[in-house]
C-alpha cells in the first residue's frame, strides 16, 4: 500500500516539476516559423531617432580653435584659451531628441533631427548656426546607441554599447563573451526594429557555412539571442529532488514507527 502510495507521490512530483521545465525560454517562435531574410544591402548609417542621447559642440571659424587646441599651438595667451576650451570639452552637455524628433539646442531653439544621419545632421545645424557664427564647425555624437546580447545562459546578457557603425553579430558575441555553454549556437535569433515593423532573422554558427550570417551587421536597439538547450531531464531532477527527499524521510518514519 505504502509502496502504490510512494509510486503516485513521486508521479506527481514529475507531472508538477514539468510544468516548471525550461520556463527561462524566452522569445520562443512556433515549428515552421518563417523568418525573415537578411537584406543583401544594409544602410550602414544610422539615423537618428526619438529618446536618442545627443553630445553636441559647436565651433566657429570651420573648427579653427579645435585645430589649434589639439595642436597645443596658438597665439600669445592661447594658453589660458586653451584650458578654457578644455574645461568646456570636458563639460559636454548632452540633448535628449524627443518623442516628436525635435532636439531643444542652444540659439536656434526645437529642431528636427530625428531620420537624419549623423553627418546629415551635421550639415544641417551648420547651415542653422551660420545666422549667427562665422562658417560654423558641429560635432555630434549619439551616445546611448547599443545592442542586447543573451548568450544563452541565465544571467549573462549583456548590453553593448555600438562604439562603430560596422560592429557584426560574431563580434556583438564576442564582447558578451561568446556563445554560452548551454547556448545552441545553430539557433540564434537576431530580433530588429524596422519601419515595415519587427525583422527576426535566424543565423546558424555552429557550422562553417553559417560564418557569412555572423558577418551580419547589428543596428542600434538590436537583440541577439542565443536559444539555450532544454535540458528536460536535468531540470526535472532539480525540482524533484526536494520532493523525493521529502518522501524519504516521511517513509523512514513510518518504518520506525512500525
Amino acid at each position: 500500500m505504502i509502496t502504490k502510495r510512494a509510486l503516485l507521490f513521486l508521479t506527481m512530483a514529475f507531472a508538477i516539476a514539468s510544468c516548471n521545465i525550461n520556463k527561462d525560454l524566452m522569445f520562443k517562435t512556433p515549428i515552421g516559423y518563417d523568418y525573415d531574410v537578411p537584406p543583401e544591402v544594409i544602410d550602414l548609417e544610422y539615423k537618428i531617432q526619438p529618446f536618442d542621447l545627443l553630445n553636441f559642440r559647436l565651433y566657429s571659424n570651420d573648427g579653427f580653435l579645435l585645430i589649434d587646441l589639439t595642436s597645443g599651438s596658438g597665439a600669445v595667451g592661447g594658453g589660458q584659451q586653451n584650458q578654457m576650451m578644455m574645461r568646456n570639452m570636458q563639460n559636454i552637455i548632452r540633448y535628449r531628441v524627443e518623442v516628436t524628433g525635435d532636439v531643444k539646442l542652444p540659439t536656434i531653439g526645437l529642431t528636427k533631427l530625428a531620420g537624419m544621419t549623423v553627418r546629415d545632421a551635421e550639415f544641417y545645424l551648420e547651415d542653422l548656426y551660420s545666422e549667427y557664427y562665422v562658417r560654423p564647425y558641429a560635432m555630434l555624437e549619439i551616445t546611448n546607441n547599443r545592442v542586447i546580447v543573451m548568450p544563452g545562459s541565465g544571467g549573462d546578457a549583456r548590453v553593448i554599447t555600438l562604439t562603430n557603425n560596422n560592429m557584426t553579430v560574431t563580434e556583438a558575441l564576442a564582447q558578451a563573451g561568446g556563445v554560452a555553454k548551454r547556448g545552441n549556437a545553430s539557433k540564434i535569433k537576431l530580433i530588429r526594429n524596422s519601419p515595415e515593423g519587427r525583422k527576426v532573422y535566424l543565423i546558424n554558427l555552429a557550422k562553417i557555412d553559417g560564418v557569412a550570417d555572423g558577418d551580419i551587421i547589428v543596428q542600434a536597439n538590436d537583440i541577439i539571442y542565443v536559444e539555450p538547450v532544454p535540458q528536460y531531464v536535468a531540470e526535472a531532477l532539480r525540482d524533484v529532488t526536494p520532493l523525493v527527499g521529502l518522501l524519504t524521510t516521511f517513509l523512514v518514519l513510518i518504518n520506525i514507527v512500525r
